[in-house]
């Protein structure tokens, strides 16, 4: 899959989440907490593939990163940045992804002759605080840097 089929697939998964939330009239906090990582596991199933996988204690729903506190509101983060054609060429392999704060939980993995940004052990939009700080309804405005 793309990055940008992916981008676009994700945006609308999410806008139809947070288009019933709020319907229900929820606001920015519970909305927010909506997305804590248990609550979506057990009501939002389709919104991962790892929310039905088997986690390390026999039970459903795996976290993409090793952290007490998940929040799934921005999924992507903010600061990743990708184009599907390729961003540059550097000593002749493709770069399709980078991190444009440099994180230091990040970096640069190489796949043959192509390099895209792993960010496996990066918590950064996943902290409840980062989300509060960039929150807006629409997932595609706080994501708007991604696309190159």
């Amino acid at each position: 899959m793309s990055y940008i089929k992916w981008f676009e697939d994700h945006a609308a998964k999410h806008k139809k989440v947070v288009q019933k939330l709020l319907a229900e009239g929820l606001d920015k906090e519970a909305i927010i907490s909506y997305f804590d990582f248990e609550n979506m596991v057990k009501n939002e199933p389709d919104f991962c593939p790892l929310y039905k996988e088997e986690n390390e204690d026999g039970g459903i729903g795996k976290k993409c990163h090793d952290m007490e506190h998940l929040n799934c509101y921005l999924c992507a983060c903010p600061n990743f940045r990708f184009k599907d054609e390729g961003v540059e060429e550097r000593e002749g392999k493709t770069v399709y992804s980078f991190c444009a704060i440099d994180s230091k939980e990040g970096r640069q993995g190489v796949y043959g002759d192509k390099i895209h940004q792993d960010c496996s052990h990066c918590t950064v939009p996943h902290h409840v605080s980062y989300v509060r700080k960039h929150f807006d309804t629409e997932w595609k405005k706080i994501m708007k840097a991604c696309r190159l």
